[in-house]
């Protein structure tokens, strides 16, 4: 197992367009043969659309589908957890300035979301963490465990 972070920092606007947040649903197969021309132009636009979730930037809905994404967007790939919850309170420590709420900025609030970040990798969970910047924008912070991971298990890793 390893992990891969990510991370998105845009506007909230576009993070609450939940449509292109979620992979498009597979074509159901044709049950008969008037089905099948029908079916073909509904294959091609699933792969259209998988093709464009692949590679928007923005955060899927579900954490684990960060690895139906481009490899492109993997900030970093770690062999452990600890190593991969320090990067997360790097990334935490860095943004905590902006974050909206002061509460949300506090240190001492931040430090057991680390710790908890790295518990929960060591027993292949996924991590996923949201933060308002300012009015308008917002950051999103993921560790998703790789090969396998529990909820998405036929899923290959995006960087083999």
């Amino acid at each position: 197992m390893h992990i891969h972070a990510y991370s998105w920092l845009g506007e909230k606007e576009l993070f609450d367009r939940e449509a292109v947040r979620r992979p498009p649903d597979h074509p159901r197969p044709p049950i008969t043969a008037a089905d099948e021309e029908y079916y073909r132009e509904d294959e091609e636009r699933y792969r259209t659309l998988l093709e464009a979730f692949r590679h928007s930037e923005l955060p899927p809905l579900e954490t684990s589908l960060w690895l139906l994404k481009s490899p492109t967007l993997i900030r970093a790939t770690f062999e452990e957890p600890k190593d991969a919850a320090v990067w997360l309170g790097r990334e935490l420590t860095e943004h905590a300035p902006g974050f909206l709420s002061h509460q949300q900025a506090d240190t001492a609030r931040l430090a057991p979301l680390v710790t908890t970040a790295a518990d929960r990798l060591t027993h292949a969970g996924d991590v996923s963490f949201g933060f308002y910047l300012g009015r308008t924008s917002f950051l999103s912070l993921a560790l998703v465990t790789c090969t396998p991971n529990p909820w998405v298990l036929d899923l290959p890793c995006p960087l083999r």
